[in-house]
């Protein structure tokens, strides 16, 4: 037996979290009867539907997404706007890990397997996201050193970063960079930057974890080669 939220995320039916919004919303049955109550235990050999729709277990799958700009990073959108789920047609119930702002372009993962989300989103496990930004102004050194140790936030304080490949462009009035964080807070970026008066233009993940875009255009995804993702559960458990 284990929680009914569990199950629907190892279903791919969603996310825990919002497997626990489909269960207080009263959109799950277990034998017949509506489950509101969090905590609920079942198994798989029960009948459970969502929606009416009976959930059955699927392979675990794992796909990695160039995601272009003009796609939100869920699984629906309430705004009837395009989602990075609308851009692999496969059969299993894949949500992404994390994601990336409407506006932003990048490496984003999408799976089945709640665990692995789970595992890779923990914000102890420091795991690298390493992105491509163009900000206005010229970025100092002096401030590359003070992004790099740590910025106050008010909410909180980003932990350290790395910051290279520093270039401004002919007119001297922009600059583009590659900055590595281990944490994914929401606008995060955008928000070290704007502390110091640099808005940024644009914004593209280049790498999450061991795993970047070599081979892909925008909007192409394929599968996570085994390898890799023994290493992406290696680095969210030992980073």
């Amino acid at each position: 037996m284990e929680r009914l939220q569990k199950i629907l995320q190892k279903a791919g039916v969603a996310s825990r979290r919002k497997a626990e919004d489909l269960i207080k919303a009263g959109r799950v049955k277990v034998n017949g009867e509506v489950v509101t109550v969090l905590g609920s235990k079942a198994d798989f050999s029960d009948e459970i539907m969502v929606d009416n729709k009976k959930i059955k277990s699927e392979n675990k799958v794992y796909y990695l997404l160039y995601k272009p700009e003009g796609y939100v990073s869920t699984t629906d959108d309430q705004y009837n706007r395009l989602t990075v789920v609308d851009l692999i047609p496969v059969e299993e119930k894949v949500f992404p890990i994390g994601r990336l702002d409407y506006n932003t372009s990048g490496a984003l993962i999408l799976t089945n397997d709640g665990d692995f989300a789970n595992a890779l989103m923990h914000p102890k496990f420091k795991l690298e996201k390493q992105y491509t930004v163009k900000v206005s102004g010229l970025v100092r050194k002096e401030t590359s050193k003070l992004i790099c140790r740590g910025v106050d936030l008010g909410n909180f304080k980003t932990q350290p970063a790395k910051i290279f490949d520093v270039k401004y462009d002919d007119k001297k009035e922009n600059t583009t960079l590659t900055i590595v964080i281990t944490e994914g807070k929401y606008h995060q970026v955008k928000r070290m930057f704007a502390k110091f008066d640099h808005d940024v233009l644009r914004l593209k993940r280049d790498r999450y974890g061991c795993v970047d875009l070599k081979g892909l255009n925008k909007g192409d995804y394929r599968r996570l080669k085994i390898h890799e993702v023994k290493k992406l559960w290696n680095l969210s458990e030992n980073g």
